[in-house]
């Protein structure tokens, strides 16, 4: 495999005041266009206020600090207001529109991953801006908004023209946004750090999984995501998607050293991942990761709503099954190296904690 996979940091698009947005290119990393996949991040200061908007691409989105406010509205229905903070990942399925809000002093940061097979351009998220600089409005001359809308032409002028800023805008401290509904987070939301663990391995790590279980709509989403903790130079197990799903990680924080091997025996990664590095797993590849001495914690999506992944190492690994003969034959070892590789990591799952 050609496509170079090294892990990446997000570039700023566009911002002020009020905040920023920023997004991972397909021409820096290539395996977001040869995987249809889309990621970026929104960053928003005190009172930032995120302009409504749709998107072309149906998404997870995960806070990875602060706390505040968003608004979606899913087709058909009615506004949902829904209190957010860190951890919680949110489902938005295709058709959406959405806005972000912060009114607390702490910086909000939300990372958006997410399908693109939809999108205007492959590897990239496509916001279409209802308000703003460069919203829907500002293309349409004022008699067709004040026929559409069915207001005054001095109305319609001031829709089209009034509001200056580009996808954010810092409001007044003052302004009165909605109210959050704590109901809008049923169906809707997952905190993943207050979530049941679906792995937890003492001095190893521990996994929470996102799927259509614990959040229904992930299923109109397409794709599923978990939250991975590994310990202090703890291993994760390789591994990989057996329904052939591509795997896209953004480091949260902490660090670690990752390799991923292609379906050829090749070593196609090998590279050290700090916070904010985002990297991409291909379809059938293996990959497998150790955390530095600080431990790493990472977010991922996985190109299918219900992932099924398979642990090449470990209590449950396809070895295990095997018989002695076979595995003497296929490595072409005596039965005492055969003996000694099939009795180790008998009670081990997922993560190995770091050897005394």
């Amino acid at each position: 495999m050609d496509i170079d996979l090294t892990p990446k940091l997000a570039k700023q698009v566009y911002g002020g005041e009020g905040g920023s947005y920023h997004a991972w290119c397909p021409s820096e990393l290539p395996m977001l266009k040869e995987g249809n996949i889309g990621a970026a991040k929104l960053a928003l200061t005190k009172n930032g206020f995120a302009f409504p908007h749709y998107s072309d691409s149906a998404k997870v989105a995960y806070v990875l600090q602060g706390s505040g406010v968003a608004g979606i509205v899913l087709p058909a229905k009615d506004e949902k207001v829904i209190p957010i903070k860190k951890g919680d990942a949110i489902a938005l399925p295709f058709g959406f529109v959405s806005w972000w809000y912060n009114k607390e002093d702490t910086e909000l940061v939300v990372l958006f991953l997410g399908d693109t097979k939809t999108a205007h351009k492959a590897g990239s998220f496509t916001d279409m801006y209802l308000t703003g600089s460069n919203g829907i409005f500002t293309g349409f001359s004022t008699e067709f908004v004040s026929r559409a809308w069915d207001v005054d032409e001095s109305v319609a002028k001031t829709l089209v023209s009034s509001q200056t800023a580009k996808g954010i805008v810092k409001l007044d401290a003052g302004f009165q946004m909605p109210e959050p509904k704590q109901g809008d987070r049923d169906g809707m939301v997952l905190n993943c750090e207050e979530a049941p663990l679906d792995v937890d391995i003492k001095g190893g790590g521990k996994v929470v999984v996102l799927n259509t279980k614990n959040l229904p709509l992930v299923g109109q989403v397409g794709t599923g995501a978990d939250l991975v903790r590994l310990n202090g130079s703890a291993m994760c197990s390789p591994g990989f998607s057996v329904d052939s799903a591509l795997q896209v990680t953004y480091i949260v924080r902490g660090g670690g050293r990752v390799q991923v091997v292609g379906p050829d025996g090749k070593r196609i990664l090998e590279a050290h991942l700090k916070g904010g590095n985002l990297f991409i797993v291909p379809r059938f590849c293996v990959v497998s990761k150790i955390g530095d001495p600080d431990g790493m914690e990472w977010f991922s999506i996985i190109t299918t709503p219900d992932p099924k992944f398979t642990d090449l190492a470990g209590k449950v690994c396809p070895w295990k099954s095997l018989s002695p003969q076979v595995l003497q034959a296929a490595f072409k070892v005596s039965p005492d190296v055969q003996k000694q590789f099939s009795s180790k990591r008998n009670e081990e799952l997922t993560f190995f904690p770091p050897s005394n």
